[in-house]
């Protein structure tokens, strides 16, 4: 219900730019049954007119994925002398004193501490060249949103298993998460109606998630992630189901298709946070596999 719902609600969604010549900020206007992957790619439009909205099925790219695949799922959590772990700080004397004093050793202080580094986890994920590289996507607006949406949710999910513990630490995630997107669509150029902006897109992440959760069912179809991938991520009209000429595609290379692979990728990611500890889920000290080396092996 909530999925149908998000892409009902994207139907409001702002589209059109109208530029004023004697003002900085730019006015929008609405745009009925604009579904909402045209709708966030407007925020991009701010900064770049011209956005090629064209997806091409991958080349030899995503093959190197089997790599990952073929792997048995292991934890995620980072090695006790990794380099990138990040520790809570310790502090000795008056300046602890203070500090408890402040509430700076609060289990809510120390939540909050450990929540944005879950979410620079994510953002690391997100904002790097590799994922977009690996399964041939653009870096647009709209695609880094629906990629943010998609990790969030793998968190949150492995998050739930902790039960109201992991709730409520989720929901600072979900804080943190909110104020990086309002200063994303800002930064893409949407001045006016950003309250509007921000409950659309909230929506649309509740809707996601629904989406993706009811996929990964032990009942659902084999292809319902695939397919929830699809319209999430890849479709540029939010349709279930990829059309004629992509249906045509995937029959004849459905090993190299890129949704296809992303949806193998997000069962292979899910499998390993579920062997994550809950130490290193609360402080932050895991890793999303690296595509990095993959993306390498695709520019040579």
């Amino acid at each position: 219900m909530l999925a149908r719902c998000s892409r009902a609600a994207s139907s409001h969604f702002f589209h059109q730019l109208r530029n004023n010549n004697n003002s900085k900020d730019a006015a929008f206007k609405f745009i009925s049954h604009q579904s909402y992957f045209k709708a966030a790619t407007a925020a991009a439009m701010a900064a770049s007119p011209i956005l090629s909205s064209q997806k091409v099925f991958p080349s030899n790219s995503v093959v190197n994925l089997d790599k990952i695949f073929r792997s048995k799922p292991c934890s995620l959590a980072l090695a006790p002398d990794s380099p990138l772990r990040i520790e809570e700080p310790e502090y000795e004397g008056i300046r602890r004193f203070v500090l408890k004093l402040l509430l700076f050793y609060s289990k809510q202080s120390k939540s909050i501490r450990g929540a944005n580094v879950v979410y620079r986890r994510i953002v690391s994920q997100v904002d790097r060249p590799a994922i977009y590289e690996v399964f041939n996507l653009e870096k647009t607006f709209k695609m880094t949103f629906s990629l943010l949406v998609l990790h969030m949710w793998l968190c949150l999910r492995r998050l739930k298993q902790e039960g109201k513990e992991g709730v409520e630490f989720g929901q600072y995630i979900y804080e943190i998460y909110n104020h990086d997107v309002e200063l994303r669509v800002s930064k893409a150029g949407v001045n006016l109606l950003l309250t509007k902006w921000m409950k659309e897109l909230e929506k649309i992440l509740y809707g996601n998630i629904v989406a993706y959760d009811a996929a990964m069912l032990p009942e659902a179809k084999p292809d319902e992630l695939p397919k929830v991938i699809w319209r999430n991520v890849f479709s540029d009209d939010g349709t279930t189901e990829p059309d004629d000429t992509a249906s045509q595609a995937i029959q004849a290379y459905s090993h190299l298709c890129s949704f296809i692979a992303m949806a193998r990728y997000v069962r292979h990611e899910a499998s390993c946070l579920s062997l994550t500890d809950k130490e290193a889920m609360f402080s932050g000290n895991f890793m999303f596999t690296s595509l990095e080396n993959l993306s390498s092996h695709a520019r040579r």
